[in-house]
């Protein structure tokens, strides 16, 4: 699955960067947030901010790269046979 990733900043009160997660349609699945060196739980990771659709719901993980959250979502966005 292709996705596209649109920088954004996040207003979380840290300096944290984001980007905006497109699926092939355009269509906005999710938004993750990078969270500071600061950060107490997972620095440096990144955050599932918010999810939509098949991503939608009450877990918001954490993943050590970028790469690994696009691995994530796309798993989840395919269609199950």
């Amino acid at each position: 699955m292709t996705l596209t990733l649109q920088p954004v900043r996040v207003a979380t009160g840290f300096e944290d960067e984001g980007v905006l997660v497109f699926d092939g349609e355009q269509r906005l699945v999710a938004v993750l947030t990078h969270l500071s060196d600061r950060n107490e739980v997972a620095p440096g990771h990144w955050f599932l901010e918010a999810g939509f659709g098949p991503l939608s719901g009450t877990s918001h993980p954490a993943f050590a790269d970028l790469d690994t959250a696009q691995d994530w979502i796309s798993r989840r966005l395919s269609p199950r046979v």
